[in-house]
């Protein structure tokens, strides 16, 4: 099989076993007063959202059935990461005032090649895609270098897929783990990346196309970076002049998080500088 094969029920179905997993190693105790508060509210939402459209037992009906089919495709992550997530994440960053943050996605996994200081994403030898160097330096809020910071770095390929997620794909394709050198300093070696469709044959899709919404995201790099004492910032970075950075279907983009590529140094490519100063924890 290649990636050309990947389907949504098939990328869901690695992305749910994929949060599971992440939710299982994260369990903790439920907070009742929380799960009420929380829960009363978005069902009173929902209540009036009915009331206001006056909704008929055929559109609850079908509402049911695409609930349904949401489950059955395994699509939960990707359906709450891209139309619910970017207000969690404005929510729970709204007081950082170091690095800028966005929403994670469904496909990040952690474990990827490390290096340090420099280094090459794991790639194919016939990778497509502009050569790209991302680099930059990671510091204190005071401008303080951070000897060692991780920088967790992923991104889909040039046809808009991400390795694990998609068949026929090398395990860590254009995954990697960056330390930082001892002047807080990074580079990495990728390929630029395309805009994609985000899978759109399941469930999410359906909804997509029934509103008369388009499901592409503009092509973008996502990063986690993290030292000790540090808050971990989670985000993703963006192209000037990219398609759909204005119509990004997650509503994920920011004006700080648009970079602004210059032609490479070494001839081949394109390059960006980009910083992250960390809040302490």
């Amino acid at each position: 099989m290649t990636s050309e094969t990947a389907t949504a029920a098939g990328s869901g179905r690695n992305a749910t076993e994929t949060f599971q997993k992440k939710a299982r190693d994260a369990a903790g105790t439920v907070d009742t007063a929380r799960v009420d508060a929380v829960a009363r509210d978005a069902l009173s939402a929902l209540h009036d959202v009915i009331r206001r459209h006056r909704l008929t037992y055929a559109e609850y009906d079908a509402l049911k059935a695409w609930l349904i089919r949401v489950g059955q495709d395994g699509e939960w992550p990707l359906f709450l990461d891209v139309f619910i997530e970017h207000v969690v994440e404005d929510v729970a960053n709204a007081d950082r005032k170091g690095a800028v943050g966005s929403i994670e996605g469904p496909y990040y996994v952690s474990g990827g090649p490390e290096f340090t200081g420099e280094g090459t994403l794991p790639m194919r030898d016939d990778e497509a895609g502009t050569p790209f160097l991302f680099q930059g330096t990671v510091t204190d809020l005071d401008g303080t270098p951070i000897d060692g910071a991780v920088v967790d770095f992923w991104q889909a390929d040039d046809a808009g897929y991400y390795s694990q997620f998609a068949p026929g794909i090398p395990e860590w394709n254009l995954r990697g783990v960056c330390r930082t050198a001892a002047d807080g300093t990074f580079k990495i070696h990728t390929i630029k990346p395309a805009p994609y469709m985000i899978p759109h044959d399941g469930a999410t899709g359906a909804l997509i196309e029934a509103a008369g919404w388009h499901p592409w995201r503009p092509a973008h790099l996502h990063l986690k970076v993290s030292a000790p004492g540090k808050q971990l910032i989670t985000s993703q970075l963006y192209f000037e002049g990219g398609e759909y950075v204005g119509d990004d279907v997650a509503q994920a983009v920011k004006p700080d998080l648009v970079l602004h590529p210059v032609p490479a140094e070494s001839g081949t490519g394109e390059q960006v500088t980009y910083d992250f100063a960390l809040d302490p924890a």
